[in-house]
């Protein structure tokens, strides 16, 4: 049987915000899919969040220890809310029970029904990591029941919001001091899943999760954004640099012009880095053809 272990970080607000209306949807679609998937997983439900918060969450959901520190530890500059590290949060799995996969969904993705067995297929199928995009649905639509926000088919997003890997691999993540709730979240999990794993699934258009509200780029934090930035640029990129593979990035298997538009799109993804996987996987092709040249040479 595969056993998976589910994380979240739920945020703390008041239930006169429209976020908590979001998140409760959240819980509920996390619970029904747990009902309703057929497939031969065992899957627990896990949530940590700071010692001064108060979360209303579904006793399904078994706590974790708290968080500790925050962004705001970081330096005497940074003024705001308290996010959490996302290696602190991942430092939590360690307190799940055995797992073969864990999952990390951020706290405004609910899931579709028959989400986990399709998480099911793609890990029978050999993949050790799947990442999964959500669909957009309109914030007027938050008031109809949960049937309806099912069947509301919605826009695609870009973004990368929906984790799975081999348990195994959080040994090797370098994840830093990089916050949860900025920019940077998604290109520090994705590049590395795209250093360390081995046969990675990037879903990006299946209706299989959603997110309510149509933004793709909402405001942000420039203080937020840039400790997030710098960090990622100057203590995790270079890294994850030595390991990446061009393959094991999204829209690998697309046609090169097509790579360099979606990469070029993308806010998650930075296109010189890809750019230079691309030339050094061309001068290995070169390199080989050339030697393979020279053997037949050789030969005569």
């Amino acid at each position: 049987m595969i056993r998976i272990a589910h994380l979240i970080n739920p945020v703390n607000v008041t239930e006169s915000s429209n976020f908590y209306k979001y998140q409760q949807i959240t819980f509920k679609s996390i619970v029904e899919a747990l009902n309703y998937t057929k497939a031969t997983l065992k899957i627990e439900l896990y949530y940590t969040k700071f010692s001064d918060e108060h979360i209303n969450i579904p006793n399904i959901f078994i706590q974790l220890s708290d968080l500790q520190g925050s962004i705001l530890d970081c330096t005497h500059t940074i003024h705001g809310n308290k996010l959490p590290f996302i290696n602190d949060i991942f430092e939590k799995f360690k307190e799940t029970s055995s797992a073969d996969y864990y999952m990390y969904t951020n706290a405004d993705i609910a899931l579709m029904p028959y989400f986990y067995d399709v998480l099911k297929e793609n890990i029978l199928k050999g993949h050790d990591a799947i990442v999964i995009n959500r669909r957009r649905i309109c914030t007027l639509n938050a008031e109809k029941s949960l049937s309806e926000l099912y069947a509301d088919i919605g826009k695609s997003h870009p973004g990368f919001d929906c984790f799975i890997f081999k348990a195994e691999l959080l040994k090797k993540f370098i994840l830093g001091n990089i916050c949860v709730g900025i920019p940077f979240v998604e290109a520090t999990l994705i590049n590395n899943i795209a250093a360390f794993s081995i046969n990675p699934i990037f879903v990006a258009n299946a209706h299989l999760t959603f997110h309510i509200g149509l933004e793709v780029l909402p405001l942000r934090n420039k203080v937020y954004y840039w400790h997030n930035r710098n960090e990622y640029f100057n203590n995790i990129h270079p890294k994850l640099k030595p390991y990446l593979n061009l393959n094991r990035l999204p829209y690998s298997y697309l046609p090169f012009y097509l790579k360099l538009i979606k990469w070029g799109l993308n806010p998650a993804l930075f296109t010189l880095t890809y750019l230079e996987l691309e030339n050094k996987n061309m001068k290995q092709k070169f390199m080989v053809l050339l030697n393979e040249l020279r053997w037949r040479i050789l030969q005569r």
